[in-house]
């Protein structure tokens, strides 16, 4: 449940800051009246969203159990690419959102009265899509499907809540913070999503079982434990992984976690050489005036 509500609590946020941005703009545009065709945009990312979760949740029930495990296992791939790329996407380019997203409300503006509506399904769309694909990726893995999903949905109610709260001025925190260390977190409960779905690929023999499991860990967390009950609804967690699954969990944390600091100490540089230009420009002009 915590791994779904953080889940729910960060594409929420996202998906909230990314509305404020577009509303507040059209509002200081003067062109309120855009403000109904976007809402619509965003009401169609919506229902798009929940159809996605309708259908993988009761889609696979008439499926053979084969092809369940490799749509299973397919699905759960997909899922940790498509959060993986967002966790990336928004380390890269949170800090020039807002003005990415004034871009694309002034290109929408001019085209034609529907490209509004579709601005606002994209926006949204793509954190509601990934959070369906996403949940129900943790919650096929072992999870608790009533409490995965409570935990989603409380996660994107507090994130409309916060989203409100900031928008009023009423909320303040650092948000920069707050998608850093989710995205470390994300990382951790993907890589056990990728293990799930390697093993989900193994049941059907897409890939080869390679024997016996690389190690066993039953005696330390028992399944039934609250522990393991714990640690396989966050992360997955198996007490006898194979070896595919080992190599593919310590790979993926491995390489993604030194890529993802890799990207926040260069933004972080550069916002040390942001802040020292600006410290230093006014010593310049003073110099120059002289």
């Amino acid at each position: 449940m915590l791994a779904t509500y953080l889940i729910g609590l960060r594409e929420g946020l996202e998906a909230g800051l990314i509305v404020g941005i577009l509303v507040a703009y059209l509002s200081k545009l003067g062109r309120r009246d855009l403000l109904g065709r976007l809402w619509a945009g965003i009401g169609i990312a919506v229902a798009i969203s929940l159809g996605v979760g309708a259908l993988l949740t009761w889609g696979p029930y008439a499926m053979t159990f084969q092809a369940q495990e490799i749509l299973g296992g397919v699905l759960s791939l997909a899922a940790v690419g498509m959060v993986t790329w967002m966790i990336f996407w928004m380390a890269t380019h949170g800090a020039g959102l807002s003005k990415e997203l004034r871009s694309q409300v002034d290109a929408a503006i001019d085209r034609s009265w529907v490209a509004i509506i579709v601005l606002g399904a994209l926006s949204v769309g793509r954190e509601g899509i990934e959070t369906a694909l996403f949940v129900w990726a943790n919650v096929s893995g072992g999870s608790d499907p009533v409490l995965g999903t409570l935990g989603a949905v409380l996660g994107i109610l507090t994130a409309v809540g916060i989203s409100w709260g900031i928008s009023r001025g009423l909320v303040r925190f650092n948000l920069s913070v707050f998608f850093t260390w989710t995205g470390l977190f994300l990382i951790l409960v993907a890589a056990g999503v990728l293990a799930y779905g390697i093993g989900d690929l193994q049941e059907a023999s897409v890939i080869p079982g390679w024997g016996e499991p690389a190690f066993s860990l039953v005696e330390a967390v028992p399944p039934g434990s609250w522990y393991g009950t714990l640690l396989g609804g966050i992360f997955n967690f198996t007490p006898e992984p194979t070896w595919a699954q080992v190599i593919g969990w310590l790979g993926y944390v491995a390489v993604t976690v030194s890529l993802y600091l890799g990207v926040l100490h260069r933004r972080a540089s550069a916002g040390r050489g942001a802040s020292a230009t600006s410290v230093s420009s006014p010593a310049a002009a003073g110099a120059s005036a002289h």
